[in-house]
């Protein structure tokens, strides 16, 4: 009791810090998303050569303060960091210490589903240079979602998997749909439109990223259909889809499936090194909507990191409902 006082004081005290950083941006964003990865070398060359990411940093840390932040004794890290188009990744390969791997029956509505959304400007060209570079398949095939459903129908998506299992998605939008950006024809692969998160509850999720967090609610869905259930590879996939954006960045999008409901939990005993470790890395200057009180966390404490190797001076991270991990840290630079 007394560890989570200090811990939610010290929140505070960061949070009222960056309230009078006057170089910080105002509101909350989705400033990259961390993958996990077991071959640094193999993953950099897949998202390279395969989906057109360019590296802008490299680095490995370890030491006491990533330590805490991690909630990990004797972590290192090695961390590259890939761009496409406006939006960011961060590559995680943790060398100590060892993780557990993902389950090999993973399915697309355990909870610990995550991807990103990669928008392309050609469906039928995307799905050819990932079967020429033989991906593994999470969808049956690329799938067109029916008009009948007013906010995604026309969209084109496919389901795939990185050398590490982790899932990705390909998604084409049509003409009127997405953001206006998402409309070149210039590159195949252009950006990341959003990360997806499996929730089993929308409104209690909704309570941490919007409520909390600050985080706006952009559009809604409600997908069911032959073609959801072959693109999630889930018989009877029915999914009500809310997706929320920050004041820059790529969105979140909340997967909540109203059937089947047999997803599994993220493990509770879950730590950083295990493979199914995503993090979603928000940068943040508002110190009223921007620590979600209560929420668990994965650092050990609020944590002054030395440099801005991650990309951050100070930062923590906590858990949301469902236990995806988030690193909020201030923006000044």
């Amino acid at each position: 009791m007394k560890k989570n006082f200090r811990f939610l004081a010290a929140a505070a005290a960061l949070l009222w810090c960056l309230l009078l950083d006057a170089h910080a941006a105002p509101g909350i964003s989705v400033e990259s998303v961390g993958i996990p990865v077991r071959d640094m070398q193999r993953s950099r060359a897949f998202y390279r050569d395969v989906l057109g990411f360019r590296e802008v940093a490299d680095r490995e840390v370890f030491g006491e303060p990533y330590e805490k932040l991690f909630g990990v004794f004797g972590v290192r890290l090695h961390a590259v960091r890939m761009q496409l188009g406006d939006e960011f990744i961060e590559l995680m390969q943790f060398q100590t210490p060892r993780g557990r791997p993902l389950p090999v029956d993973s399915r697309s509505n355990d909870r610990w589903f995550q991807h990103v959304a990669i928008i392309v400007s050609d469906m039928d060209k995307a799905y050819a240079v990932l079967r020429a570079h033989q991906v593994g398949y999470a969808s049956t095939a690329p799938q067109r979602l029916p008009d009948w459903n007013p906010n995604a129908g026309g969209i084109q998506a496919f389901y795939f998997r990185d050398p590490d299992d982790n899932h990705l998605e390909v998604l084409a939008f049509p003409s009127g749909k997405g953001q206006a950006k998402w409309q070149r024809k210039d590159a195949l692969f252009l950006g990341i439109d959003h990360t997806a998160i499996v929730v089993s509850s929308t409104d209690r999720s909704l309570a941490f990223y919007r409520d909390q967090l600050g985080l706006a609610v952009a559009g809604a869905s409600e997908n069911y259909g032959t073609e959801q259930e072959h693109l999630n590879n889930v018989r009877g996939a029915h999914l009500r889809i809310t997706a929320l954006r920050g004041a820059r960045g790529p969105g979140i999008e909340f997967l909540e499936y109203l059937a089947p409901t047999d997803g599994r939990a993220i493990p509770a005993d879950s730590r950083v090194t295990d493979a199914w470790y995503w993090q979603i890395n928000l940068a943040t200057a508002q110190a009223g909507t921007a620590f979600p009180a209560g929420a668990a966390r994965v650092s050990d404490e609020l944590t002054t990191l030395p440099g801005r190797e991650l990309g951050a001076t100070r930062g923590v991270i906590v858990r949301d409902p469902d236990g995806h991990a988030n690193f909020i840290y201030g923006a000044s630079p």
